[in-house]
């Protein structure tokens, strides 16, 4: 990678120049994040994900300048306006604003003032103007006065708008206007028809809004942004078109001399011209952008974070499950799972009004749970979710048997979806729906890969960012999270398969067939009979794969097959077995790491291995929790200023969290009101189960507003 592109990515990324370089060399090599992040600390110097993902950013971002830097380059030698210093400039550009501000005096031009003006032939008059080398302005421009140019007052006009021109592709006079449009205030105003359209209200106020860029809140500025591209606002940067004037004329005559007379009131108008005309509109669109990209960026990183939270959430494990999907009129449906997942019975039931058959349900219920041997319950969290619970209260449930509430966002994806069509191909929507909300509770990981991130209610105004950037944030976090908790190769779905370091889905849906037709898979090594799986891929996906039956039992462990024989020598000079050596932390303790560093596996390397023999397998997500909403609220109606209840944190914004109180409408903590460091990101997690005090009932709207105690 040149050497420009590596320093800036380590001066960005705050990492050394080694890292970068050594980082995307493993990339080159076919290496995934992944994978660089947890088995090449070494060459890395202990980059996590995050930093490693960023690197990869970065270098596509450059990849693509240098395809860019390319075109440009043999656009300009096309055009004989390649000098030596302007190739250097272009290939040490390492900003795309300043690489197009290279690139705009030679982009091929649709017919402009200016371009009309040089086919009159007033290029010559624009030039003298421009270097401040005419001594009687009014007898050169008569020159210039022909069949194409009436007058004097033409030929000078023609000549401004070359000029004008000339001043808006002028690279110093760019960023000169960006750093003072950064400084300024982003103005709103309500668009002509917004206020008497009720589409308009929810930006009302933004109709009269002004905010310095600076400290504009990323959810501020979409939202204004989202207002203007709808209709209803109309949006500017309030720049002071004399004051950006004066400073493109007081330039203009520091690099020259100051021009006199009839001139100077020329370069003036031309100066003007240049800044409403041209530069005002393109440089506040650029930095409108430019804000932008960093808000989208902010807005990005809380979705993921978010994200991260919800595949992560605690799990139940392997047990037998009875998912519910509650409703009213259409009834409770019901599903039976085993302990695999597996689709085993289902029904629906009708305890609710209009039909309110409570006798019948309990009894269908009671025998359900009984023949199904059902260890826990799942209850979506929507229409009649807490009804539903209050049902269940009525029952016997077995010792044991929990509980829980579970969200419902994307089960209605999944269940209209190609992956459910091809689990359940027999089974309509409803039962598809059902069974996904009882899976979500064994393994939230397993199941919500399936569903698109989008569509699962934990994000802001992701459908206002780039969505490129978006797609690259949760891809990286997805394979973050699947390979963190690590995959059992046996039972996993290719949807999970597909996002382990290495695989991708047209390799996962191999692994899924060969498991089919050949059973289960013993060892690691048997990944290599998997078609068009190669020693790379084997590299990058066998230390994330678990079987947790193996022989071996490091098959079942975080530890790469390439460092067995470092196992196989810890074991030995501890004068026992493999075997006896994992999952026995006293041994485990006994070991030397700076015994084992070599030439090819350093200190990181080894330290992670007897980490990982002491707990193998460990899944690091926690241990599923009941919770219980308060009993006597039911409805927005119920609420009271002054109440302390439970709730449950659904989202997190950059202005605060989302969570329910059980009333169907989630209330929002602000991030004034959580008592501590600013945004909720910092202080609360998703699904945390908080405390908080109702302090704002809005009926009409129906909000809801808190403050977070506990």
């Amino acid at each position: 990678m040149n050497h420009i592109y590596v320093a800036h990515i380590a001066g960005t990324l705050g990492i050394k120049d080694w890292q970068v370089e050594n980082c995307a060399a493993l990339f080159e090599e076919g290496c995934t994040v992944p994978f660089i992040s947890r088995y090449r600390k070494e060459k890395t110097g202990g980059l996590d994900d995050e930093q490693v993902a960023a690197v990869r950013h970065w270098t596509d971002v450059f990849s693509e300048m240098e395809k860019r830097k390319a075109s440009i380059l043999s656009t300009i030698e096309s055009q004989g306006s390649l000098t030596p210093e302007l190739r250097i400039a272009v290939e040490n550009c390492v900003n795309a604003s300043e690489l197009e501000d290279l690139y705009l005096p030679y982009r091929p031009k649709r017919r402009t003032r200016a371009v009309v003006a040089k086919e009159a032939g007033l290029e010559p008059l624009a030039e003298l103007m421009y270097a401040v080398n005419v001594r009687n302005l009014e007898a050169e421009a008569r020159k210039y006065v022909n069949d194409k140019v009436a007058d004097v007052e033409a030929a000078l006009a023609g000549a401004r708008d070359i000029i004008a021109e000339r001043l808006s592709e002028t690279a110093s006079v760019r960023e000169t206007l960006r750093s003072i449009f950064r400084t300024r205030r982003i103005v709103s105003k309500a668009a002509r028809n917004a206020k008497d359209n009720p589409e308009a209200l929810k930006y009302k106020g933004y109709f009269d809004y002004s905010e310095p860029l600076s400290r504009i809140a990323s959810h501020r500025l979409l939202a204004i942004l989202r207002g203007e591209n709808e209709g209803f606002l109309t949006v500017k940067i309030d720049a002071d078109p004399e004051k950006c004037g004066n400073k493109i004329y007081y330039d203009f005559c520091q690099e020259r001399r100051y021009p006199a007379g009839e001139l100077a009131s020329q370069i003036r108008m031309a100066v003007d011209d240049a800044f409403k005309r041209l530069l005002e509109p393109s440089i506040s669109n650029e930095i409108i952008a430019e804000f932008k990209a960093k808000a989208d960026i902010e807005s990005v990183n809380v979705f993921g974070e978010n994200l991260k939270q919800l595949l992560l959430a605690p799990p139940v494990g392997q047990k037998r499950t009875m998912a519910i999907d509650p409703g009213f009129r259409n009834g409770c449906k019901i599903a039976c799972l085993d302990a695999q997942g597996n689709l085993l019975h289902h029904e629906i039931i009708f305890p609710h009004p209009p039909q309110s058959e409570k006798v019948k349900s309990i009894v269908a219920l009671t025998s359900m749970i009984e023949k199904y041997e059902i260890e826990a319950i799942a209850v979506g969290n929507g229409t009649a979710s807490r009804e539903t619970e209050e049902f269940l209260k009525k029952i016997a449930l077995p010792d044991g048997c929990r509980v829980f509430v579970v969200s419902e966002d994307g089960a209605s994806i999944y269940s209209a979806s190609e992956a459910a069509r091809e689990e359940f191909p027999d089974e309509d929507v409803t039962v598809r729906g059902a069974v996904s909300i009882g899976r979500r509770l064994m393994d939230p990981l397993a199941e919500l890969v399936k569903i698109d991130p989008k569509s699962l209610g934990v994000g802001q105004y992701q459908y206002d960012v780039d969505q490129n950037l978006l797609r690259e944030k949760l891809d990286n976090t997805v394979e973050h999270c699947v390979n963190t908790v690590g995959v059992n190769l046996n039972t996993a779905s290719p949807y999970l398969l597909s996002y382990v370091s290495g695989i991708g889905p047209s390799l996962a849906a191999n692994i899924v067939r060969k498991r089919s037709e050949s059973g289960a898979f013993k060892s690691r090594k048997e990944l290599m009979d998997v078609p068009r799986l190669g020693a790379k891929a084997f590299e990058q996906c066998a230390g994330f794969l678990r079987i947790p039956q193996a022989e071996n039992p490091l098959d079942n462990s975080a530890v790469h097959p390439e460092c067995y024989h470092i196992v196989a020598r810890m074991a030995s000079d501890l004068g026992v077995s493999a075997k006896e050596l994992v999952g026995n932390a006293a041994l485990c303790s006994k070991i030397k790491a700076e015994s084992y560093v070599d030439e090819v596996f350093g200190l990181p390397t080894i330290n992670d291995i007897i980490k990982e023999l002491a707990k193998p397998g460990l899944d690091p997500r926690e241990s599923a929790k009941e919770f219980s909403f308060a009993e006597d609220i039911h409805s927005i109606d119920d609420l009271v200023e002054g109440m302390e209840v439970p709730g449950i944190v659904t989202n997190i914004t950059a202005f605060g969290a989302f969570v329910d109180i059980g009333v169907h409408e989630n209330g929002l903590i602000h991030v004034s009101q959580m008592g501590g460091g600013r945004g909720g990101r910092v202080n609360l997690k998703l699904h945390q189960q908080v405390t908080v005090r109702i302090i704002g009932v809005d009926l009409d709207r129906r909000r809801i507003s808190l403050r977070l105690l506990r």
